[in-house]
Protein backbone atom coordinates (compact mmCIF):
# COMPACT_ATOMS: atom_id res chain seq x y z
CA UNK A 1 0.00 0.00 0.00
CA UNK A 2 1.71 3.34 -0.96
CA UNK A 3 1.59 6.15 1.48
CA UNK A 4 0.04 8.97 -0.66
CA UNK A 5 -1.03 10.97 2.78
CA UNK A 6 0.48 10.96 6.63
CA UNK A 7 0.46 12.88 9.37
CA UNK A 8 2.93 14.42 11.31
CA UNK A 9 3.24 17.27 13.83
CA UNK A 10 -0.97 17.80 13.66
CA UNK A 11 -0.98 18.60 9.68
CA UNK A 12 -1.71 16.69 6.72
CA UNK A 13 1.43 15.82 4.70
CA UNK A 14 1.88 14.30 1.11
CA UNK A 15 3.99 12.22 -0.43
CA UNK A 16 4.09 12.29 -4.41
CA UNK A 17 7.46 11.40 -5.71
CA UNK A 18 10.85 9.91 -4.51
CA UNK A 19 12.94 11.79 -7.18
CA UNK A 20 15.37 14.53 -5.81
CA UNK A 21 18.20 16.54 -7.59
CA UNK A 22 20.43 16.30 -4.48
CA UNK A 23 21.84 13.63 -1.98
CA UNK A 24 22.36 15.94 1.02
CA UNK A 25 24.87 14.43 3.82
CA UNK A 26 21.89 14.94 6.40
CA UNK A 27 19.27 12.35 4.38
CA UNK A 28 17.89 9.52 5.80
CA UNK A 29 17.49 8.17 2.55
CA UNK A 30 21.35 7.76 2.61
CA UNK A 31 21.22 5.99 5.19
CA UNK A 32 19.05 3.02 4.00
CA UNK A 33 16.03 4.07 5.04
CA UNK A 34 13.33 3.91 2.46
CA UNK A 35 11.28 6.06 4.84
CA UNK A 36 10.76 8.29 7.44
CA UNK A 37 11.07 7.84 11.63
CA UNK A 38 8.17 9.87 11.08
CA UNK A 39 5.39 7.94 9.66
CA UNK A 40 7.14 4.33 8.38
CA UNK A 41 7.96 3.26 4.74
CA UNK A 42 7.22 6.34 2.02
CA UNK A 43 9.37 4.80 -0.40
CA UNK A 44 7.08 4.88 -3.03
CA UNK A 45 7.22 2.04 -6.04
CA UNK A 46 4.86 3.52 -8.46
CA UNK A 47 4.47 7.68 -8.45
CA UNK A 48 0.16 8.02 -7.54
CA UNK A 49 -1.51 9.63 -10.29
CA UNK A 50 -2.71 12.98 -9.57
CA UNK A 51 -6.46 11.13 -9.75
CA UNK A 52 -5.02 8.77 -7.13
CA UNK A 53 -3.48 11.47 -4.82
CA UNK A 54 -6.86 13.10 -4.66
CA UNK A 55 -8.86 10.43 -3.85
CA UNK A 56 -6.65 9.80 -1.19
CA UNK A 57 -6.83 13.70 0.23
CA UNK A 58 -10.59 13.64 -0.37
CA UNK A 59 -11.22 10.33 2.20
CA UNK A 60 -9.37 12.49 4.88
CA UNK A 61 -10.77 15.62 6.98
CA UNK A 62 -9.20 18.53 5.24
CA UNK A 63 -10.48 21.39 7.18
CA UNK A 64 -9.73 19.18 10.84
CA UNK A 65 -5.57 19.70 9.64
CA UNK A 66 -3.96 23.29 10.66
CA UNK A 67 -2.31 22.78 7.39
CA UNK A 68 -1.23 20.70 4.38
CA UNK A 69 2.01 20.17 3.76
CA UNK A 70 3.52 18.90 0.57
CA UNK A 71 7.08 16.91 1.21
CA UNK A 72 7.34 13.39 1.71
CA UNK A 73 10.69 11.31 1.07
CA UNK A 74 11.58 13.28 -2.95
CA UNK A 75 11.88 16.76 -3.65
CA UNK A 76 8.16 17.49 -4.66
CA UNK A 77 8.35 20.13 -7.32
CA UNK A 78 9.20 17.22 -9.73
CA UNK A 79 5.37 17.51 -9.48
CA UNK A 80 5.00 20.66 -9.47
CA UNK A 81 1.98 21.20 -12.25
CA UNK A 82 0.43 18.22 -10.00
CA UNK A 83 0.23 19.84 -6.73
CA UNK A 84 -1.02 22.61 -8.65
CA UNK A 85 -4.10 20.74 -10.18
CA UNK A 86 -4.26 18.83 -6.31
CA UNK A 87 -4.55 22.35 -4.67
CA UNK A 88 -7.29 23.91 -7.12
CA UNK A 89 -9.17 20.81 -6.80
CA UNK A 90 -9.45 20.93 -2.93
CA UNK A 91 -10.25 24.39 -3.06
CA UNK A 92 -13.24 23.38 -4.94
CA UNK A 93 -14.29 20.19 -3.24
CA UNK A 94 -13.21 20.68 0.39
CA UNK A 95 -14.64 24.12 2.02
CA UNK A 96 -12.49 25.26 4.69
CA UNK A 97 -9.50 24.13 3.57
CA UNK A 98 -6.61 25.11 5.93
CA UNK A 99 -2.90 26.83 4.64
CA UNK A 100 -0.75 25.42 2.11
CA UNK A 101 3.13 24.40 2.17
CA UNK A 102 5.41 23.06 0.26
CA UNK A 103 8.57 21.94 1.87
CA UNK A 104 11.45 22.46 -1.11
CA UNK A 105 14.95 22.17 -1.86
CA UNK A 106 13.95 25.18 -3.91
CA UNK A 107 15.19 24.11 -7.40
CA UNK A 108 11.90 24.28 -8.78
CA UNK A 109 12.62 26.39 -12.20
CA UNK A 110 16.01 24.18 -12.50
CA UNK A 111 14.07 21.08 -12.63
CA UNK A 112 11.06 22.49 -14.85
CA UNK A 113 12.89 24.47 -17.03
CA UNK A 114 10.66 27.42 -16.68
CA UNK A 115 9.80 30.02 -14.00
CA UNK A 116 6.81 28.50 -11.91
CA UNK A 117 7.11 31.35 -9.36
CA UNK A 118 3.98 33.12 -10.94
CA UNK A 119 1.30 29.86 -10.85
CA UNK A 120 2.26 29.86 -6.69
CA UNK A 121 -0.05 33.42 -6.27
CA UNK A 122 -3.35 32.45 -4.48
CA UNK A 123 -2.42 28.47 -4.14
CA UNK A 124 0.35 28.23 -2.06
CA UNK A 125 0.67 29.92 1.59
CA UNK A 126 3.65 28.92 2.83
CA UNK A 127 6.96 27.90 1.26
CA UNK A 128 9.93 26.32 3.29
CA UNK A 129 13.28 26.10 1.25
CA UNK A 130 16.40 24.36 2.74
CA UNK A 131 19.22 26.61 2.83
CA UNK A 132 22.03 24.60 4.12
CA UNK A 133 24.95 27.14 3.97
CA UNK A 134 26.03 30.31 3.95
CA UNK A 135 27.94 30.13 0.84
CA UNK A 136 27.56 28.38 -2.63
CA UNK A 137 31.15 26.08 -1.58
CA UNK A 138 29.25 24.93 1.72
CA UNK A 139 26.11 24.49 -0.39
CA UNK A 140 27.60 22.38 -2.83
CA UNK A 141 29.09 19.99 -0.15
CA UNK A 142 26.17 19.88 1.93
CA UNK A 143 23.22 19.09 -0.40
CA UNK A 144 25.68 17.76 -3.42
CA UNK A 145 23.00 19.07 -6.11
CA UNK A 146 23.06 16.98 -9.27
CA UNK A 147 23.71 20.60 -11.08
CA UNK A 148 26.81 22.03 -8.52
CA UNK A 149 26.76 25.48 -8.21
CA UNK A 150 23.84 26.49 -10.51
CA UNK A 151 21.54 25.06 -8.09
CA UNK A 152 22.77 27.22 -5.11
CA UNK A 153 22.02 30.24 -7.91
CA UNK A 154 18.94 28.86 -8.53
CA UNK A 155 17.86 28.19 -5.13
CA UNK A 156 18.83 31.78 -4.21
CA UNK A 157 16.72 33.27 -7.85
CA UNK A 158 13.49 31.20 -6.38
CA UNK A 159 13.64 32.47 -2.72
CA UNK A 160 13.99 36.07 -4.73
CA UNK A 161 11.01 35.77 -6.76
CA UNK A 162 9.26 33.58 -4.46
CA UNK A 163 8.31 36.08 -1.65
CA UNK A 164 6.43 38.41 -4.60
CA UNK A 165 4.18 35.53 -4.77
CA UNK A 166 3.48 33.57 -1.45
CA UNK A 167 2.60 34.93 1.47
CA UNK A 168 5.08 33.33 3.76
CA UNK A 169 8.68 32.30 2.73
CA UNK A 170 10.92 30.29 5.22
CA UNK A 171 14.53 29.06 4.88
CA UNK A 172 16.32 26.38 6.75
CA UNK A 173 19.01 25.21 8.03
CA UNK A 174 20.00 21.78 9.88
CA UNK A 175 22.06 22.67 13.07
CA UNK A 176 24.38 19.75 12.54
CA UNK A 177 28.30 21.49 12.54
CA UNK A 178 26.96 24.28 12.02
CA UNK A 179 29.25 27.09 14.13
CA UNK A 180 27.10 30.27 15.85
CA UNK A 181 28.68 32.32 12.91
CA UNK A 182 27.60 30.11 10.19
CA UNK A 183 24.21 30.09 11.49
CA UNK A 184 24.50 34.12 11.70
CA UNK A 185 25.86 34.50 7.99
CA UNK A 186 22.83 31.85 6.84
CA UNK A 187 20.41 34.45 8.60
CA UNK A 188 22.22 37.41 6.77
CA UNK A 189 21.81 35.98 3.72
CA UNK A 190 18.21 35.00 3.90
CA UNK A 191 16.64 38.04 5.40
CA UNK A 192 18.82 39.86 2.45
CA UNK A 193 16.52 37.68 0.23
CA UNK A 194 12.99 38.95 1.95
CA UNK A 195 12.72 35.50 3.58
CA UNK A 196 12.33 34.21 7.28
CA UNK A 197 15.15 32.35 8.99
CA UNK A 198 14.23 28.92 10.69
CA UNK A 199 16.92 26.73 12.28
CA UNK A 200 15.73 23.15 12.29
CA UNK A 201 17.44 20.59 15.12
CA UNK A 202 19.37 17.40 13.52
CA UNK A 203 17.21 14.45 13.72
CA UNK A 204 19.64 11.20 14.82
CA UNK A 205 18.68 7.82 12.91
Amino acid sequence: METITYEYGGGLYVNLTNRCDCACVFCLRHNGHRGSIYAGDLWLDHEPTREEALADLLARDLAGYPEIVFCGFGEPTFRIDDILWLVDRMKERAPGLPPIRINTNGHANLIQGRDVCPDLQGRIDVLSISLNGATAEEYVAVTRPRDGVRAWEAMLDFTREAVEYVPEVVMTIVDKDKSPEEIAACRALCEGLGARFRVRSYIED
